[in-house]
C-alpha cells in the first residue's frame, strides 16, 4: 500500500511508502535494505504513466518509488488495527514461516509475513510482494517461454526461457526448471498494470493506492500448523 503523490512541476509522480518491520528476525538494518531493495527494483524501468485528470493536463508523468524502511520491535497490534495513514506497512520477519513461503495479506493490502530467507541476497521477494499490496496479482498464464525476462509478479513455478531458470540446463518443468525468483524485474508493463493513471486524486495530487489489510500477526511456531 501507498500514497500516490503528483508533482506537476517536476513531471512527477512519486509513490510513497514506509515498510515498517517486527518480529524476532526484524532489525535496522535489514528493514533499511529490504526498503532499497523494493525501491531499486520498482525503480528500475524508469517507469512512465499518463494521467488522465484534466487538472493534471493529461500528460505523461515519470513514475518515483519512495521507499522508506523501519524496525519497530515496541509495534503493538493496536497501533497496526488503528493505523489510517495509506503510506503505513507492516510485515512480520521471522526465520520460521508456515508453508516456508513469505505473504502478505491479499491483493491489495499493507501487513503480511515475511521469511528471513527469502529477503536475503538482493532477493526479488519483497519487491514482488510489494507489488501485491499496491493491487497487481499473479498473472494468469505461467508459461512464458519465449517472452524474455519475468516480471516482478510472476510466482514460482512459472515456466520460463533457460537463463531465467534456477538451472538452465534443465528440462522446463522439471527441478530446478522453473522461475528463478531472482531473475524477475520490474517491467514497464508492471508500471502500467498498476494504473496509476486513473487514481482518483484529490485537488492537492495525492490518491491511494492499495487498500487496509490491518492485520497483526502472532510469529508462527514449527509444528502448530
Amino acid at each position: 500500500m501507498g500514497e500516490a503523490e503528483l508533482q506537476p512541476n517536476r513531471n512527477l509522480l512519486v509513490i510513497h511508502a514506509e515498510l515498517i518491520f517486527y518480529g524476532d528476525a526484524a532489525n535496522e538494518a535489514l528493514s533499511i535494505q529490504i526498503a532499497k531493495d523494493v525501491e531499486d527494483h520498482w525503480n528500475e524501468p524508469d517507469g512512465k504513466i499518463r494521467v488522465n485528470q484534466n487538472w493534471f493536463s493529461k500528460k505523461i508523468y515519470n513514475v518515483r518509488f519512495n521507499i522508506k524502511g523501519t524496525c519497530n520491535r515496541m509495534l503493538t497490534p493496536a497501533t497496526v488495527f488503528e493505523n489510517t495513514n495509506p503510506r503505513n506497512n507492516y510485515f512480520r520477519i521471522e526465520e520460521f514461516a508456515i508453508g516456508n513461503i513469505s505473504f502478505v495479506d491479499g491483493v491489495n493490502s499493507n501487513t503480511g509475513y515475511f521469511k528471513l530467507e527469502n529477503l536475503l541476497n538482493n532477493s526479488s521477494t519483497a519487491a514482488h510482494e510489494f507489488g501485491h499490496t499496491l493491487g497487481l496479482d499473479h498473472p494468469h498464464i505461467l508459461d512464458i517461454r519465449g517472452k524474455g525476462t519475468p516480471g516482478i509478479m510472476f510466482p514460482r513455478g512459472t515456466l520460463v526461457d533457460p537463463q531465467f531458470q534456477y538451472y538452465p540446463e534443465v528440462a522446463a518443468g522439471e527441478k530446478g526448471g522453473t522461475l528463478n525468483p531472482f531473475t524477475r524485474k520490474v517491467l514497464q508493463s508492471d508500471i502500467d498494470d498498476l494504473k496509476l493513471g486513473q487514481l482518483d486524486f484529490d485537488s492537492k495530487g495525492f490518491a491511494v493506492v492499495g487498500g487496509f489489510t490491518s492485520i497483526w500477526h502472532e510469529k508462527h511456531i514449527p509444528g502448530t500448523a
